[in-house]
């Protein structure tokens, strides 16, 4: 059997199978297929690349932090007794001023009664006191009185007004006492917890409940004693929001004294309330003090695919190769924002990357051209 004829990479058959039929076969396959690829080569994604290269970036101390609002206060009762009402639960929305528990009040309201009766009493007394002072000034005009019983009126009607003056302190305490066993709401804001339930025994200095003010929030950050004076000498101070903008705060405050176990200083960022978006106190942040700029080399962050702990980019291939990405794992290092995420190993300047990921991994994705 003779052995097939290979032809400008045809195939034709050594006998039994005309060859007219097979080249028809030929040139009709490869017909019908052209217009395919040619659709398919136009309609491929075009995605936009990035060239990388080295750029001056600036650099610093990045450390974590927490935000936490300007405004929270611990609210504990001023007076002895059980929770009569607990009004409000976590998460509610409270106005300043608002009633927020009530305790017990029937000792302090009988106080409030005492002090109303020994008020009506003194004023009664004083009263009294008076008309007596009067009638014995009269009688010493006429010389019916000595000076001394004069002197002793006298004496007995200033008593009467201080008894007077002290009664009506006594009512005011007890109105005060009274006063305490209602929690009110210091300021509009949230509720962030409750501490006791209807029932429960309230006494002087025991927490009820944990308020907050939604707005203004502070960025706090602890930073290593070691590396105070690079934060100190930073030029510029950026806080990473969770939905991932960088901002800068309003200002700085540096506690005065480190902590004697974790020997770190913590530092308060104030952040403008329009900058702060929907954040919410209790949120992890990144806090980055910038010193000066150096050269790293860089891409920009919207090129890299992360899964997991893996971290890659779609390269485009070299000149002279087809075209098309090839996806490459690269291990990052320091997000420096605007500037872009430095690029630690995996990827050589000059070369170029996918800007959108997505778009590069689709099937006949070409890098666009400029």
């Amino acid at each position: 059997m003779r052995a097939p004829l290979f032809v400008r990479g045809f195939a034709f058959p050594a006998a039994g199978v005309p060859r007219r039929a097979v080249l028809w076969a030929t040139v009709s396959a490869a017909t019908a297929a052209w217009p395919v690829a040619s659709v398919w080569a136009a309609d491929a994604p075009r995605v936009a690349v990035h060239t990388v290269a080295r750029q001056p970036v600036g650099i610093g101390l990045t450390l974590d932090g927490v935000l936490e609002a300007v405004q929270q206060s611990t609210l504990s009762a001023q007076a002895s007794g059980r929770i009569a009402q607990l009004n409000v639960k976590a998460g509610d929305r409270v106005r300043a001023g608002q009633v927020l528990a009530v305790i017990d009040d029937r000792e302090t309201g009988a106080g409030v009664q005492r002090a109303q009766a020994a008020v009506a009493q003194a004023e009664a007394e004083a009263r009294n006191a008076l008309a007596h002072l009067q009638r014995t000034r009269e009688l010493r005009a006429q010389g019916f009185v000595s000076q001394a019983a004069l002197d002793t009126a006298q004496a007995q009607a200033d008593a009467a007004q201080a008894a007077v003056g002290q009664a009506r302190a006594a009512q005011t305490q007890s109105a005060l006492a009274q006063g305490f066993t209602r929690v009110t709401a210091p300021y509009d804001g949230y509720v962030l917890a409750t501490h006791a339930e209807v029932g429960d025994l309230a006494a002087p200095g025991r927490p009820l409940l944990t308020v907050y003010a939604p707005q203004p929030l502070r960025a706090t950050v602890q930073v290593p004693a070691s590396r105070a004076p690079l934060a100190t000498a930073a030029t510029r101070i950026e806080v990473r929001l969770p939905d991932g903008r960088w901002v800068q705060p309003n200002g700085q405050t540096r506690l005065p004294a480190a902590d004697p176990v974790a020997q770190t200083i913590e530092w308060r960022l104030p952040l403008a309330p329009a900058a702060v978006g929907t954040a919410v106190p209790g949120q992890t942040v990144k806090v980055r003090f910038i010193g000066g700029r150096e050269e790293r080399l860089v891409i920009p962050a919207q090129a890299i695919v992360r899964r997991g702990e893996l971290s890659a980019v779609y390269v485009a291939a070299p000149a002279g190769a087809p075209a098309g990405f090839v996806l490459r794992a690269v291990r990052v290092g320091t997000d420096y924002g605007a500037d872009g995420v430095e690029v630690l190993s995996g990827l050589q300047p000059g070369e170029r990357v996918a800007l959108d990921p997505v778009r590069a991994g689709l099937a006949g994705a070409q890098p666009a051209t400029r």
